[in-house]
């Protein structure tokens, strides 16, 4: 009979798809388990680690990224490998991993957009959120869009925290870019920019919103930029108003709005307007090309589980605008081999465990964190307690997994697969190569990092052929 999993005499093998936040906190909690001896491979599609911390934080946010030195740690553990440029379903299937891991966890995040649904949205100048930020962020996946920047209005459509980035980094003065990591050709852009003015569009109302209060917050104390909201945007339906009584972070965002909303004086070069209870409904284009955003007003109704939905009311106007970027909520893909559940666009758990959705039978050995098993929401630290809980089920079940073949255990045959399907293969040691070329190439300018945004040049860099 085979030994148990997990014992010196028989480590449990752990793959682990995905190097994002929820990737990482999965492996830490693996490695703080006491009395569990275990090897984790973590792989990536990218050369680069971190996900959204690298490739989705604004880059004015610096502090945010500084989680990275504690991904570092986890990294430098013996237990773990990090095998980046790896795309699972082309260079390791799951049957691969199937075979060669007692247990496979997904942190494959939330990759793409929603969609708005509305006439136009695919006209010249309507862009996902996701695109925008993955743009200025270097994502190798963006890197070569361009965006049309020379019209003086831009409207972003959502109130959350990315829709607030996006919006902020559209009126940031450059010069205070030009000390962060945003990518080189993105800051060139901004410095042509001709945008003056952002208008955001939020669907309910200012208690409903969001972002968070340290968001908001930051939009006013932009330098040259006016933030301005219409008082009447203010008033509070009574549920809204309920609502704020016991929520202290949607109260805050209120406070933080009506003080906004009393400001007398806006002459600054550039400013944010904000709106709510305003939906688009038609995006208008001419010669193919977006120009103004047809908006309808709404009002806050009662729905059948009994929260606040957004109904319109036939009272409609237009913004004229060159310019639209939706951020209306990511959602996951399906992965070959998978089980994925649409409508939700998660792959279908419980606690972590994943299920098939057609029986809801328990699939053994394969397990979701982050936004892939909960959707997109939280924080980046949000991630931590949510890999904790499938981690804990990962503990729960091993006596019950029989585990890999002992043939199978040989931790180089994975390294065997990869050399033989995917020879440029990235390890954790060639991405600090990387990570040093692309911090000395900052500090030269006064910048934490200038970024390398496309694979092939990342390659070249960590083979040492571009110096």
């Amino acid at each position: 009979m085979d030994a148990q999993l997990g014992t010196e005499g028989r480590p449990v093998r752990i793959a682990i798809i995905g190097a994002g936040p929820a990737g990482f906190y999965a492996a830490e909690a693996l490695l703080k388990q006491p009395n569990l001896v275990c090897l984790i491979d973590m792989f990536n599609r990218f050369p680069t680690p971190y996900g959204l911390v690298r490739e989705g934080v604004a880059p004015d946010h610096q502090s945010i990224k500084s989680v990275t030195r504690i991904y570092d740690r986890i990294a430098a553990d013996p237990r773990v490998r990090y095998f980046g440029n790896v795309t699972f379903g082309t260079d390791v299937t799951h049957e691969d991993l199937k075979q060669l891991y007692d247990q496979i966890v997904y942190a494959v995040g939330a990759p793409s957009d929603r969609r708005m649904g509305i006439p136009g949205e695919d006209l010249i100048g309507s862009y996902p959120a996701t695109a925008f930020v993955g743009w200025y962020n270097g994502h190798p996946d963006y890197c070569s869009m361009t965006f049309d920047l020379s019209h003086e209005r831009a409207v972003v459509v959502g109130n959350g925290n990315v829709a607030i980035d996006v919006a902020r980094i559209l009126v940031t003065n450059p010069d205070k870019l030009a000390k962060t990591d945003i990518a080189d050709y993105a800051l060139e852009a901004l410095r042509q920019s001709k945008i003056r003015e952002v208008v955001m569009l939020g669907r309910r109302g200012p208690a409903q919103a969001a972002f968070t209060n340290a968001e908001i917050k930051e939009l006013g104390e932009l330098d040259g930029v006016d933030v301005i909201v219409d008082p009447a945007d203010l008033e509070l339906d009574p549920m809204s108003a309920e609502h704020v009584k016991t929520d202290k972070s949607a109260a805050r965002n209120v406070e933080i709005l009506r003080s906004y909303a009393a400001r007398a004086e806006h002459h600054a070069p550039r400013r944010i307007r904000m709106r709510f209870l305003t939906s688009p409904v038609e995006l208008i284009g001419e010669n193919g090309r977006v120009v103004r955003v047809k908006v309808e007003r709404n009002e806050l109704v009662v729905d059948q589980q009994g929260g606040l939905r957004a109904k319109g009311i036939g009272v409609y106007d237009t913004i004229e605008a060159g310019l639209v970027l939706r951020s209306v909520g990511y959602r996951g893909i399906p992965l070959p081999g998978v089980p994925f559940q649409e409508g939700s666009f998660i792959i279908p758990n419980v606690n972590g465990r994943v299920i098939r959705p057609r029986d809801d039978e328990v699939v053994l050995g394969e397990y979701v964190v982050g936004w892939a098993k909960r959707g997109p929401s939280g924080v980046i630290g949000t991630n931590k307690p949510d890999a904790a809980a499938t981690v804990a089920a990962m503990v729960e079940d091993l006596p019950k997994l029989p585990g890999i073949p002992d043939k199978n255990r040989d931790p180089e045959r994975i390294v065997a697969l990869l050399r033989m399907r995917k020879p440029d293969f990235v390890t954790y040691a060639d991405w600090k190569r990387l990570d040093a070329y692309e911090t000395a190439r900052g500090a030269e300018q006064g910048r934490p990092r200038i970024k390398v945004t496309t694979v092939p040049e990342m390659l070249e860099i960590i083979h040492g052929r571009n110096s």
